[in-house]
């Protein structure tokens, strides 16, 4: 099965990691450490389907790829 694309990056302004879900709108994440930014990342996702199922809302399917996966 496939699973929603996990970004991770270091924001300088920020002086920390974000992780976000692109498929899902909104769904981020902020810490100090990239495995930190990832495991909040995890929380929210799981909140954030949870949520979207309580409420009747749609759910996208994972569809996010960034480019090097798609020419790899």
């Amino acid at each position: 099965m496939k699973d929603y694309h996990i970004n991770i990056f270091y924001s300088e302004e920020d002086e920390g990691y974000i992780a976000d879900i692109p498929d899902l709108k909104a769904c981020s994440a902020f810490a100090e450490k990239p495995d930190q930014a990832l495991e909040e990342v995890l929380a929210a996702k799981k909140s954030w389907l949870e949520t979207a199922r309580a409420n009747g809302k749609p759910i996208p399917s994972p569809e996010y790829r960034p480019v090097i996966y798609q020419v790899a």
